[in-house]
């Protein structure tokens, strides 16, 4: 693209990079020369100097210290990043004699800083999307803001496509009338559509700008060769575990990648049992403790750790230089996320990562062969299209309402010039207004929804105190209930980190669990804290971290998909090869515009298995819906299992023709009546209405609702909507979210389209090779129906004949 000259650096900058005998990069440069632009957006590979690219015009801007307040704004998705950032740029400015300050403000700061940096806030804050957010809430934010010259949002891609993103949307929407003229800065290193994404990060109708850099070499990643072969089913890579451990030992430092928390634990915990030569190694993830992440984190500065087992909590540019293997224990899911996780190691310019990836089991080898192969094709996955998520903009009308007056003109106006909202509807976001006001139709006569009033042509707070509770549920992440885990109080009261809240219900005096890669007996519960003390237990009970589950992508699974209509795999193990010729012998391999269905009898059941592809929310939302169709049809279904790749039906019937089992509009229909009655509901609404202010889960002094009690005043408030107020904007916002997050409908609905009628279905004598781990999968759901009551009586009728009494059905 073209570009303007690039302006000169200050001397003292210059001078910094000479006497390193450092060059700035070219895409340093541009940037220098497009620092005027209103958007920029720059795609840069990791260990490519994004961020000093992002900084320098700052920096250059704040060389001559005529500039008083805050000049550049940046934002990060992680407070550790914040945290790595200000470390690692405050150490320049020092050696380059610049009078800049500069300062994080997480939710790990002290309130005394955070009070003091909105009164006198410093050249360059680092921040959140949630304390962004908060600092826009208050009534000073005008003159916090009124020198901001710059906005920098970091790793954009991890933003673009979530509720946290929306929100921050809306905060620099709000920035942009308090600093007009503000200018915005993108930077990351894993983007599939780069103009979708500057459309996000523009201001509407504002360009954006994209530069893309060289994207360096190739990664070196591979897949971990071990004398074991993989489990059928399962994952947590025990199998690998000599293998991971002789790699650790090979290389400086290694990051090791999970997928879920819980599956961090137990690897830590068998890596630390298999770990002889006592070697120092860590592990880090979101549900520990504040104080032991920060060990972890400074204990990798230092340099004093060889390994470390961490989850999506260490994703980001978090700049370790030591790190030179990564690890992936099960699939990616999502090669944007596997590239972005290979970029911890090597981080360095023109220094190829390396990386090693450890399938679960063996349905996940071909799964990581197609990921490796995107990876090789630099063709990355995303969906970065969607409409703004109603109960973002319901809080984001609440924190605007926190700041003063404001006219829903003025507020409708700002709000259309961010990212997913440009197309929102006057009558939609009045419908929201309405809402934050008065509660909506069923509820305004309830005094605690009647939040704004209007005066005129302005809207304000009815209770000005009604602040401090709009900004203590400030967030759009609406975690699994948590308690916290501490040591008993007779032994120091130390924090460890959570546990979810059902689980911590479960307990029982004795019980032990692993957390922070401890052994731990559970003492009992002391003010909504579980207490816990040391023990010699060597089995642990596991801690159910919930944290995020990851669904293959779209775009990997069609990449599955076309690999099974190659002839042979010489790239896969022979094991994993020779499965798929015996599938293909047996029955036939799944393909694209296709839906393969096989039936088979086995142990007294007739099973069915649908192979879609459609990630395992959607499988396992289609399981829901074909045993409901089986119902329906007298099949007498009895169960379900679902994967990414496939949904296994077993029950009392065998079923000659799916076809009619998967016709759109039966499956459409059957899933809104599905969904009116079912828990999947109730739990969607208790997220949105806490996201959309409708409920609080944190309560004045510091206090939060437990789990119970949030969800004991959201399903009240369910219920009452659902049948006075069916049309209410938070049973709107409900039914979308539904369809997208927790049911996926979406994937289902994909899958149809791909596969129109085109349905091969294979009536198979037993088992198929694709289908045998399907009955090895944990998470089977029954189906409550008419084949128990068959069941039942059929029982009954043995019993009866064994005691010599055959009345015959139904006598």
């Amino acid at each position: 693209m073209d570009t303007c000259a690039p302006r000169p650096l200050p001397p003292q900058i210059e001078d910094w990079f000479t006497a390193r005998g450092w060059s700035i990069h070219p895409h340093q440069r541009d940037m220098l020369a497009l620092a005027d632009q209103p958007c920029q957006l720059l795609i840069a590979p990791t260990g490519g100097g994004k961020t000093m690219a992002g900084f320098l015009p700052t920096l250059a801007e704040l060389a001559d210290g005529t500039h008083e307040g805050l000049h550049t704004l940046y934002i990060s998705p992680l407070k550790a990043l914040a945290a790595d950032i200000k470390r690692n740029l405050s150490g320049p400015v020092a050696e380059m004699g610049l009078p800049i300050r500069i300062e994080d403000r997480t939710g790990d700061t002290p309130s005394s800083r955070k009070r003091r940096q909105r009164a006198d806030p410093p050249h360059i804050l680092l921040t959140t999307p949630e304390s962004l957010a908060l600092l826009t809430s208050y009534e000073d934010a005008a003159r916090t803001f009124k020198g901001l010259k710059r906005v920098i949002v970091d790793e954009i891609h991890a933003l673009s496509e979530s509720k946290r993103g929306d929100q921050l949307m809306l905060a620099l929407s709000r920035l942009s009338t308090l600093a007009p003229g503000l200018r915005r800065v993108g930077l990351s290193a894993t983007v599939e559509d780069p103009t979708a994404i500057a459309r996000i990060l523009a201001r509407n109708p504002d360009p954006c700008a994209i530069l893309q850099a060289d994207p360096g070499p190739d990664p070196d990643i591979a897949m971990l060769t071990t004398d074991t072969p993989p489990p059928w089913s399962g994952g947590g890579g025990k199998y690998a575990m000599e293998a991971v451990l002789a790699q650790v030992k090979a290389h400086n430092t290694t990051l090791i990648f999970h997928n879920t928390r819980a599956q961090a634990e137990i690897f830590f915990h068998n890596l630390w049992l298999a770990n002889d030569d006592q070697i120092p190694i860590g592990i880090h993830h979101g549900a520990l403790s504040r104080e032991q992440r920060e060990r972890v984190e400074q204990a990798m500065v230092a340099g004093a750790l060889k390994a470390i087992v961490c989850t999506g909590s260490l994703d980001l540019g978090i700049d370790w230089g030591d790190v030179d293997l990564v690890i992936q224990v099960g699939a990616p899911k999502n090669v944007k996320r596997l590239v972005q996780r290979i970029g911890r190691a090597n981080h360095r310019y023109n220094a190829p990562s390396k990386a090693l990836i450890v399938p679960a089991n063996r349905f996940e080898v071909i799964e990581c062969v197609a990921a490796l192969q995107a990876v090789r094709d630099r063709t990355l996955d995303g969906d970065t299209d969607h409409t703004g998520p109603l109960d973002v903009l319901c809080q984001h009308i609440a924190i605007r309402a926190c700041a003063g007056p404001f006219t829903a003109d003025d507020l409708y106006a700002e709000v259309k010039t961010a990212g997913a909202y440009t197309d929102l509807p006057r009558a939609t976001f009045d419908r929201c207004l309405d809402f934050v006001a008065t509660g909506g139709y069923a509820l305004r006569a309830y005094d605690q929804w009647q939040r704004l009033i209007q005066i005129g042509q302005e809207y304000r707070l009815r209770d000005p105190r009604a602040t401090t509770r709009i900004r203590m549920n400030i967030g759009t992440i609406v975690d699994a209930d948590k308690m916290p885990v501490r040591m008993q109080k007779t032994r120091g009261g130390k924090p460890l980190g959570e546990v979810e809240e059902y689980f911590a219900s479960t307990l029982r005096k004795g019980d032990t669990f692993l957390i922070g890669g401890k052994i731990v007996r559970y003492e009992g519960m002391r003010e909504m804290t579980v207490e816990v003390s040391r023990t010699a237990h060597k089995k642990p009970k596991i801690a159910t971290f919930m944290g995020t589950k990851f669904a293959t992508s779209t775009q990997l699974s069609d990449r599955i998909l076309s690999m099974f209509q190659q002839e042979d795999w010489p790239e896969l193990p022979h094991h994993t090869r020779d499965w798929l010729h015996l599938q293909r012998a047996v029955s036939q391999l799944p393909e694209r515009d296709r839906l393969l269905v096989e039936t088979f009898p086995h142990d007294g059941r007739e099973h069915l298995v649908a192979y879609g592809f459609a990630g395992k929310n959607a499988q396992q939302t289609l399981g829901l819906l074909l045993t409901q169709r089986m119902e329906s049809q007298g099949l007498n279904p009895l169960g379900f299992v679902s994967t990414d790749y496939a949904t296994m039906i077993w029950g009392l019937d065998q079923v000659t023709d799916p076809q009619p089992l998967f016709t759109r509009d039966n499956l459409l229909e059957t899933m809104e009546t599905w969904l009116a009655d079912n828990a999947v509901m109730k739990k969607t609404f208790k997220g949105s209405a806490i996201i959309a202010g409708l409920v609080d889960r944190a309560l004045p002094g510091g206090k939060r609702k437990t789990g119970r009690q949030a969800t004991f005043s959201t399903d009240i408030l369910y219920d009452t909507l659902r049948k006075y107020d069916p049309d209410h904007v938070m049973m709107e916002i409900t039914r979308q979210e539904a369809m997208r997050g927790l049911v996926d409908f979406g994937r289902i609905e994909e899958m149809l389209a791909r596969i129109a009628d085109r349905i091969d279905h294979r009536p198979l004598s037993r088992v198929s090779p694709l289908a045998a781990p399907l009955f090895l999968e944990a998470g089977r759901v029954p189906v409550q129906g008419l084949a128990n009551e068959r069941l039942l009586e059929e029982e009954t009728q043995r019993l009866m004949q064994t005691a010599g009494l055959d009345f015959g059905p139904g006598q």
